[in-house]
């Protein structure tokens, strides 16, 4: 069903580009973002939902700028951070509300085995490799085209061919990620990929939340609650040891409703941890994050292996965002849903691998609520 009103939409938004589509059923408009130092032009697509969720899309990087969402009184902020202007992105090293992979995640020592061979990624988190590379999916400029998703909700397709070699990974992949807002107020994030040779794919939404409003203080009175009573060990780079620790009478044990402020501190570095949620047929349940002051809720629902959590511990108050505020330590959360990093290299952790005549799709979905 979806594909029959991609392939209706798509010819209709290739012959009516740049202008307001309010009339349709899916409110969707686009305009202009910036221009890449080669000419390549950047566009802002916002979608709305019938709920009054709206979201701002770049086609730099699948990255989402900005997420409108009300709070206990019906007044709406945007919650999570970012820039004014593409230059801010192509500067960013933060990964700032990206599409990120081919792999999101650490790959140690940059090392990845498909087919009994050993392919060299590249190396931009010394020693391993990250979110796909120096110069992945974050950096690039995606095709666009408005669909209608179920029940007529505003959804965008991006797409983006990544050659053969590109970052270090064999095989060409052909990637789609879909952004669509639902009347429940869900911001669903979907990625599907098919290939032209057998290659691990594992893509992830890296938006930095703050459900007070982007650059509003910090997160920690925001109330966290993570259903995984385990995390992958890793070692003090970060580097995944390929076995996973139970998370009782640690920090990282959120199977309960936590304070993220008495938690962290206690986090090694302050960081976050990579949570088994274990292999699964359909989106379930697996966190929920409440923000005391406004009342906002956002629950993530996902069909992925693992959560990687992140609260900001780098962001030092020495750059501000869209609203001219700066960002400050702990000023946001990412809940990043993605495949086990390792899966490719070792058993038992699922299967991120995708084999020609196959297609990969995974769903994320961030719903938002008040309390």
């Amino acid at each position: 069903m979806r594909e029959d009103k991609e392939n209706c939409f798509a010819l209709f938004w290739r012959l009516i580009p740049n202008q307001s589509y309010q009339h349709m059923t899916a409110p969707i408009s686009v305009s202009e973002f910036g221009a890449m130092p080669d000419g390549t032009l950047v566009h802002a697509w916002t979608l709305k939902g019938s709920g009054g969720l709206e979201i701002e899309v770049l086609t730099y990087g699948g990255i989402v700028r900005r997420i409108m969402a009300p709070d206990r009184n019906g007044a709406f902020s945007d919650v999570v951070l970012g820039y004014n202007t593409l230059e801010g992105y192509i500067n960013d090293a933060c990964f700032m509300g990206a599409t990120a992979g081919r792999i999101a995640g650490r790959v140690t020592g940059g090392k990845l085995k498909v087919d009994g061979q050993v392919y060299d990624l590249l190396i931009n988190d010394e020693p391993n490799h990250l979110h796909g590379g120096p110069d992945s999916l974050n950096r690039k400029v995606w095709k666009a085209e408005a669909v209608e998703g179920d029940d007529g909700a505003p959804s965008l397709k991006l797409t983006y061919e990544s050659p053969d070699g590109e970052q270090g990974y064999p095989g060409k992949a052909y990637l789609s990620v879909f952004y669509t807002v639902t009347a429940e107020n869900h911001m669903v994030f979907e990625t599907k990929a098919v290939v032209d040779r057998t290659t691990p794919i594992s893509l992830t939404h890296h938006s930095y939340f703050n459900l007070s409003g982007e650059g509003v203080g910090t997160i920690n009175d925001h109330r966290m609650e993570i259903a995984s009573d385990s995390v992958a060990s890793s070692d003090k780079y970060m580097t995944l040891l390929n076995k996973l620790a139970p998370v009782d009478s640690t920090a990282a044990d959120m199977r309960q409703p936590t304070r993220l402020g008495d938690v962290i501190p206690d986090l090694w570095e302050q960081h976050g941890d990579l949570y088994w949620l274990g292999e699964s047929d359909a989106p379930k349940r697996i966190a929920r994050v409440e923000d005391p002051a406004s009342g906002r809720v956002m629950e993530v629902i996902t069909d992925c292996t693992c959560l990687q959590t992140y609260f900001s511990t780098s962001f030092d108050g020495s750059f501000g965002g869209k609203s001219g505020r700066k960002y400050e330590q702990f000023g946001a959360f990412c809940m990043e849903c993605e495949g086990y990093p390792e899966a490719a290299n070792v058993d038992g952790f699922g299967d991120i691998t995708v084999r020609p005549g196959e297609e990969q799709h995974t769903t994320t979905i961030y719903a938002f609520s008040t309390n």
